[in-house]
């Protein structure tokens, strides 16, 4: 179908200047990956980059991590809104208040206004990333203990960085001293350099195209994205579709932390409505609205036609129905640092099986049952005389859900998008730990015709007296199997000789002690019994199924032994094996 122009831009310059725009995003993102002082960030790139017109409504965006990537709308949003009239060429602004449209404290967007040669607001150019500490009360940004959110942290509902192109010493200094790490300012300044970069990157498509002809393009490419979404919704059957999810726990215990689904699909339309879940006002399980909106995006985002650009359009064909006060939406000063994983991520869980209903071939769990957070610290590292904060960017690996046609693979699950495990070599350069194994699990991975992808065993020994946090779920709630597919396996994790049932806090592991940490798999798609035996045989010849599983789960028969080198598929004991079980 042939794209209409827009007033004030033809669809070639718009393509280019889309095109552009996109550009301009990764060269931020990747601007703070060549300058960032930290692991977190240098290594593992939990960074994304976007730019926002004038009202805070997203036209670009760079490949990153999707919750990150659709949670920055509304802290600019709030920002463009509270400094009406007071943004000026060369200000740089900062925010992560969960309750201004963030996700958690650590989530830190800084963002950049930019100018028409007339003075008028047209975009912002924004950077979020991950901070490793953010004061409170306990080391690392993740207090999964905390009553409040006042006791996670500091929050910057929206702060002047730099104003008129000078720094604000006085809001650095009091940044500065609201984090423990010291390599805070560093990524601090990589953020900020990145939003300008941004900035003057626009302002010169702003001087080369016209204003004119970069408003047409953001507004192009949103009504792109709309009619393009809501072309793919009308194909849906009309109707109503819910699911229901659980998290095994909060960290403080309260079990079985509910999120319900409901979705209509009604024409060209959705209504997505989460009336019905977790209510207990005690629980320690909470997602913020930004963040929650950010993950139902994420989902639907990968049921669809993945040319659509991710932008506004895709919100616009939304009606997002949150009650205040549940889980997802809760009352201002609930903590929420744990909550946007879970039950944030049992958002995407959610959405991908109430899908599963009408849309079984396309759907996936973008998700994963994370067990975080998960921090490592000391005080002193032996090598270097200096403390230590460890985030463990190495040591995750699991969740990778099957899909039709495609197994589950590699080792991190789709929503961490563009994050980069560390690896170990590295990772035992910065901090005095040992990877004693990382391996992936046999027999971990949903059956299904296509299996869900393994998890994998970490096991970390601390060569130094070093404190842990360790917040651990996927234990009875499992990642779900689509179409027929079974769950995935738990996670299993001891610090120490101790077992973590829910979360542990401040744990002294002494020299030699370890950190030994079996991330369970992701989910099956179809039924296993459909599953091409010779695929189960490749499976158990590279140890990702065991024999006895291969009779269990996919009622394939197989003789001989993978140590003597002898595996053979019998055809004829596996169609009788199958058959009986029809």
């Amino acid at each position: 179908m042939t794209i209409e122009a827009t007033p004030g831009v033809d669809t070639v310059t718009a393509t280019v200047i889309r095109s552009a725009m996109e550009t301009i995003c990764f060269e931020m993102a990747t601007y703070v990956s060549r300058t960032a002082t930290t692991p977190i960030l240098n290594q593992s790139n939990e960074r994304n980059a976007t730019i926002l017109d004038a009202t805070g409504r997203l036209a670009a965006l760079s490949v990153g991590i999707p919750q990150f990537m659709l949670s920055s709308t509304l802290p600019v949003r709030f920002a463009s809104q509270f400094f009406d009239g007071e943004l000026y060429p060369g200000d740089v602004l900062i925010a992560n208040d969960p309750y201004h449209g963030g996700g958690h404290l650590p989530d830190v967007n800084v963002f950049a206004p930019v100018f028409d040669p007339d003075g008028h607001l047209m975009l912002f150019a924004s950077i979020q990333c991950h901070h490793g500490d953010t004061g409170g009360a306990m080391a690392g940004g993740y207090n999964v203990f905390a009553k409040d959110i006042w006791s996670e942290g500091v929050r910057y509902p929206v702060l002047k960085l730099v104003e008129r192109g000078e720094e604000r010493r006085d809001v650095v200094l009091m940044m500065r001293s609201n984090s423990r790490l010291p390599g805070f300012i560093g990524d601090l300044r990589s953020q900020v350099g990145a939003a300008q970069l941004g900035a003057r990157r626009l302002t010169e498509i702003i001087a080369e195209y016209g204003p004119g002809a970069v408003q047409g393009t953001v507004e192009w490419t949103i009504a792109d994205a709309t009619r393009r979404f809501s072309e793919e919704i009308a194909t849906w059957p009309d109707g109503t579709y819910t699911a229901d999810v659980y998290v095994d726990h909060d960290p403080a215990g309260n079990t079985d932390i509910h999120v319900h689904c409901e979705i209509t699909v009604a024409g060209d339309r959705l209504i997505i409505d989460f009336d019905g879940s977790d209510t207990r006002p005690h629980i320690q399980a909470w997602s913020t609205f930004g963040n929650t909106r950010g993950n139902v995006i994420a989902q639907l985002a990968s049921l669809v036609d993945p040319s659509i650009p991710k932008n506004e359009g895709f919100f616009n064909c939304i009606d997002l129905r949150v009650p205040e006060g549940c889980c997802l939406n809760p009352a201002e000063g609930k903590p929420v640092s744990s909550g946007t994983h879970h039950p944030g991520v049992e958002v995407g869980d959610a959405i991908a099986i109430a899908m599963s209903k009408i849309l079984p071939d396309r759907c996936c769990p973008q998700s994963y049952k994370f067990g975080s957070p998960r921090q490592m610290w000391g005080d002193e590292d032996p090598r270097t005389g200096r403390s230590f904060f460890d985030h463990g960017g190495e040591v995750s690996a699991g969740w990778v859900s099957a899909v039709k046609g495609t197994d589950g693979w590699g080792a991190l699950a789709a929503s961490m998008g563009n994050l980069i495990k560390a690896s170990a070599e590295i990772n035992e350069q910065l901090f005095p730990h040992i990877l004693r194994g990382r391996n992936f699990i046999t027999d971990s991975g949903g059956p299904g015709q296509w299996r869900g992808g393994c998890g994998s065993r970490f096991i970390k020994e601390v060569r130094t007296p070093t404190y842990i946090n360790q917040y651990v779920v996927n234990q009875r709630h499992t990642h779900p199997g689509i179409a027929g597919g079974h769950n995935g396996s738990p996670d299993i994790c001891f610090v120490g000789d101790t077992k973590v049932e829910t979360a542990v806090s401040g744990v002294l592991l002494e020299t030699g002690d370890k950190l030994d940490y079996k991330f369970g798999g992701g989910g099956g798609w179809g039924d296993p019994l459909l599953r091409d035996p010779q695929a189960v045989l490749e499976d158990v010849w590279d140890e990702y199924v065991s024999i006895e599983a291969a009779k269990r789960d996919y009622g394939v028969i197989i003789t001989g032994s993978l140590e003597e080198m002898t595996l053979a598929l019998d055809e004829e004991a596996t169609a009788k094996e199958r058959a009986s079980r029809a």
